[in-house]
């Protein structure tokens, strides 16, 4: 099975590895080229385009940055567009809005190919690991056809749909991991200001009833103040910010992830949005000493 790649940031180059370890041609493409060597070194191919691969691939993924960054993969010169046609299958895996999805999927159609989103749920690890869950929605006959890929990436493929479930379901789930990040920093923190010992806290909440591998894998290293990028903040807070406008088009009242977005926002602004998104602990330490 022949698959193009575009995107080869800190998850899709895992992606696209796990491919070719598993016998699929591939063919990449980045925006600096150069981070593609690492793929080519393990049997990859290169376009010069997004519509170089896709002319050269009957089925495409992505797993671009942002809603900005998809658009112009698939609108730009030389992008997707100008090589799709019938036959050929685009399956975008970045986490995006449904709206930027289901603008993708009609133009792509337009031409006579066939779309598929599929953003995943877990980060650097979990990809390279081939374990990351997969939030599918659109034409259930590509699903069907991805599968040998998705399971080769993922541990679990779920099917979702029309066009922007996968999109929905991908930010509400990033929208609890925000959260909840939030308020494990604040606990940390807590616990280190009432003189408490943050490893014996850890030791707590692994065994009871809120245990997650989340904080048994992010706690010793936010201890030591250690946030090598697994999952950039940069990216969770714009799944904050999407996840919020979600909210509003239902009306709904989510203040718990209004407050999160903002601690987001604000390790942000301490330059902290290459770092992991558990450095919003560095923002949350700060706000606390600042009240």
């Amino acid at each position: 099975m022949e698959v193009g790649f575009l995107g080869m940031g800190i998850m899709g180059k895992a992606m696209a590895m796990n491919l070719l370890k598993h016998g699929f041609k591939v063919t990449v493409w980045n925006r600096t080229l150069s981070k593609c060597d690492e793929l080519v070194e393990h049997g990859a191919s290169v376009g010069q385009t997004p519509a170089a691969v896709v002319k050269n691939c009957k089925y495409t993924i992505a797993m671009l940055s942002d809603p900005s960054a998809a658009l112009s993969v698939v609108f730009d010169k030389d992008g997707v567009l100008e090589e799709i046609c019938t036959g050929k299958g685009y399956i975008d895996m970045s986490t995006v809005d449904a709206e930027t999805s289901i603008k993708i999927s009609e133009a792509i159609q337009s031409k006579g190919g066939h779309f598929l989103e599929g953003p995943v749920s877990g980060s650097k690890k979990p990809a390279e690991d081939g374990q990351l869950i997969i939030l599918a929605a659109g034409e259930k006959a590509l699903f069907e056809e991805a599968l040998p890929a998705f399971d080769v990436m993922g541990k679990k493929s779920f099917f979702l749909g029309p066009v922007g479930n996968g999109s929905k379901m991908k930010l509400v789930v990033n929208m609890i991991m925000g959260c909840m990040m939030n308020a494990f920093s604040e606990g940390l923190e807590l616990a280190s200001r009432s003189g408490l010992d943050p490893h014996t806290l850890l030791d707590v909440l692994d065994l009871g009833a809120i245990a997650n591998p989340m904080f048994k894998l992010k706690g010793p290293t936010m201890i030591k103040n250690s946030y090598t990028p697994a999952f950039p903040l940069k990216h969770q807070q714009k799944d904050m910010r999407l996840a919020l406008a979600l909210g509003d088009e239902n009306a709904l009242s989510m203040p718990i992830a209004a407050a999160s977005n903002e601690a987001f926002k604000k390790a942000r602004s301490l330059g902290l949005g290459d770092l992991d998104f558990s450095a919003v602990f560095e923002a949350v330490k700060l706000l606390k000493h600042s009240s």
